[in-house]
């Protein structure tokens, strides 16, 4: 099980996708769970802030139907941080992503808590971040390219509401295991930081694995 955990726009979500290529093992990007449960309360005409509405969401909330394209567009990561901050949403969704991650042969799985919450026992936790700049330019350009007005100002101040928000939510908040290795993406190439992800994995494994192999 490879955990991997860390702030919006931080190259998380394109790291877990190369890593589960690279390993042959299936990929969870939860932050997409949650960005549902907030674009399909909205559609219902429900309130963000309202936990019970939000949680009924959550349970029903079937995970073989995340390809909407609504469910990546503007203003869903905004409607994702605020259901998260809910503890009913959050309980939610626990079993939904401990499942996948406890499946047979092994996981990525990459989110805020997956290495503090829901797999704290995984082989190898990876804490993705760069600076909130460099994380508002990403975003920016993926919603210019995608066709999506937004100015780079309003991406950046978003960014770093999402980050607090995340950061103080009394139920599991963001902040890396403290076994995770961190990898700064700030100055990295997708394929730097994907490489460089890749050698903590595999270095990771081989501990985990000397480990499983002592006697006794």
């Amino acid at each position: 099980m490879i955990a991997v955990d860390g702030p919006a726009a931080s190259g998380k979500g394109t790291i877990a996708t190369m890593l589960g290529r690279h390993f042959g093992l299936p990929v969870l990007d939860t932050g997409l769970l949650y960005r549902a449960v907030g674009v399909s309360l909205m559609r219902q005409g429900g309130d963000l802030d309202d936990e019970s509405a939000a949680a009924r969401v959550a349970r029903c909330l079937d995970p073989r139907r995340l390809d909407d394209p609504a469910f990546r567009g503007a203003g869903s990561g905004e409607a994702a941080s605020r259901v998260a901050a809910h503890p009913a949403v959050r309980q939610a969704l626990l079993d939904l992503q401990r499942a996948f991650a406890a499946q047979a042969g092994g996981a990525v799985i990459d989110g805020r808590d997956i290495g503090t919450v829901i797999a704290p026992d995984a082989a190898a936790k990876l804490y993705v971040t760069a600076s909130a700049e460099a994380r508002a330019r990403r975003r920016w350009r993926q919603l210019s390219d995608a066709g999506e007005p937004a100015t780079y100002e309003d991406v950046l101040t978003d960014i770093e509401r999402r980050d607090d928000r995340d950061a103080a939510r009394a139920d599991a908040p963001m902040k890396p295991a403290d076994d995770a290795v961190l990898l700064d993406t700030t100055e990295m190439s997708i394929s730097a930081a994907a490489d460089a992800a890749r050698r903590i994995v595999e270095a990771a494994r081989a501990r985990w694995e000397s480990q499983e192999s002592l006697p006794g």
